[in-house]
């Protein structure tokens, strides 16, 4: 086991990692910004080091910076979180060309499923379902146009190179094609450096389901169920729940075991998240996550793991704590992502925090890096804050949520709490009724 670990990230993640690092007993140490001098995970951590200024490509993604950050402090491992460098494979070996370990995949892993046509192509000869597509990259606007009459409208562009909603194009029609295709390429070339697109079948209603995976790198793996990420604005998700109130448990256990089975094959190792649009009783693969999601800790709350412990025991060669037969869902969890941004625009809304309460009771959880006092820089990400919660069942756990959303104080700056207040009120939440455009139609008609 590791005596010390470098967490490569900020906020609340970089609090979760430090947590469970205590809990095992192991020396913690933070990087931080200049910006982030006072953040949460700099207290809390043993050590801490300044890596650089406020802007990410001169603290948080250089690797020199914290490559150095790690033999100053005799750290022996990385923790990447999520975000930053947490899925960049060139990091990954140059940890380990400096005898780091890497708390995550091994960087050949990254790298396949980093890129989307070779992910696809992966997971479809492991036995995975995937939505119908082109076969690799497309070229040229008449290829495109060719598959689109092929394959029947609509169709949707994506840059291979893609990620959090960018580079994705739909074209309802083939007078469409023109435009998405073009403009999914510019996107790609401007966000990821590449132009490469694909194109697959677009599905009108699909839910967003993603199967977490966890393995051992010896070809052992687990699957602990799904998690519905459905509710989505702008390809980012804001609610996310375990089960999936539309998901079967027999369709549960055949997707899972696909998805361990197939990670197995390939010896991956730690934990990782396996995405699919669901339609009709049939699920499409989409993309593989090799990485901590933001929405992991609703899978911990029912199935009663630590997955960042787990993380942190299978890198350093230890064996995983649990069995696929020991994991039986337990109840039901919401987490909703909180952030600071100014509704309806959902513009940032950096500042200081004048009054911040925690909410608190049995089945809550609150995974912030918030204090009073504290003031969120402008340079990163604008979440704030997870709240998670856990029930008997489901509506007892859209009753807690509720109930802590009532409790919750974030004072100084604007949030998105008020958002998930409205959505309660909703009868589509409370049955379940909703797909991965229904969140994008409710704001068009009551956030206008």
């Amino acid at each position: 086991m590791f005596n010390k670990i470098l967490i490569a990230n900020r906020g609340e993640i970089a609090l979760r990692v430090i947590r469970a690092a205590r809990e095992m007993g192991i020396a913690s140490v933070a990087v931080h910004s200049t910006a982030d001098a006072d953040a949460m995970h700099v207290r809390m951590a043993d050590e801490s080091v300044c890596i650089g200024p406020p802007s990410s490509t001169q603290s948080y993604l250089s690797f020199p910076a914290i490559i150095s950050a790690c033999e100053i402090t005799g750290a022996e491992a990385i923790h990447p979180g999520y975000g930053f460098l947490s899925e960049n494979a060139q990091f990954v070996q140059i940890v380990e060309d400096h005898d780091l370990t890497f708390i995550g995949p091994t960087a050949e892993h990254i790298r396949v499923m980093g890129d989307k046509i070779t992910a696809k192509d992966t997971m479809k000869a492991l036995g995975v379902p995937c939505v119908p597509g082109s076969d690799g990259g497309v070229d040229t606007l008449e290829d495109a146009k060719k598959l689109g009459e092929e394959m029947g409208y609509p169709v949707i562009i994506k840059a291979t190179a893609g990620g959090g909603g960018r580079g994705m194009k739909v074209a309802q029609t083939a007078a469409d094609m023109e435009s998405a295709f073009m403009t999914a390429r510019a996107e790609g070339k401007a966000a990821f450096g590449n132009d490469e697109v694909y194109i697959e079948k677009y599905l009108t209603t699909p839910r967003h389901i993603e199967i977490q995976v966890f393995g051992d790198g010896k070809g052992r793996a687990v699957h602990l169920g799904e998690r519905d990420c459905s509710l989505q604005r702008r390809h980012q998700k804001v609610f996310e729940e375990a089960p999936g109130p539309a998901i079967s448990a027999e369709e549960r256990a055949k997707i899972g075991k696909v998805c361990a089975d197939a990670v197995a094959k390939i010896n991956y190792i730690g934990a990782g998240t396996i995405e699919f649009l669901y339609e009709k009783g049939e699920f499409f693969f989409i993309e593989m996550n090799t990485r901590l999601q933001v929405e992991h800790p609703v899978t911990e709350a029912i199935f009663g793991v630590d997955l960042v412990r787990e993380q942190i025991r299978v890198a350093s060669g230890m064996e995983m704590t649990f069995q696929q037969e020991d994991l039986e869902i337990n109840g039901h969890s919401i987490e909703v992502r909180l952030n600071a941004e100014k509704l309806p625009n959902f513009s940032p809304s950096p500042g200081r925090i004048t009054q911040y309460h925690a909410p608190g009771g049995l089945g809550v959880r609150m995974d912030s890096a918030l204090y009073d006092g504290y003031s969120i820089p402008p340079y990163y990400d604008s979440l704030i804050g997870k709240l998670i919660v856990h029930g008997r069942d489901r509506p007892e756990a859209l009753a807690r949520l509720h109930r802590a959303l009532g409790e919750l104080i974030i004072d100084g700056v604007d949030t998105t709490v008020p958002l998930f207040n409205e959505l309660l009120a909703e009868q589509d939440i409370h049955t379940g009724n909703y797909n991965i455009h229904w969140l994008e139609h409710w704001l068009e008609s009551h956030m206008a």
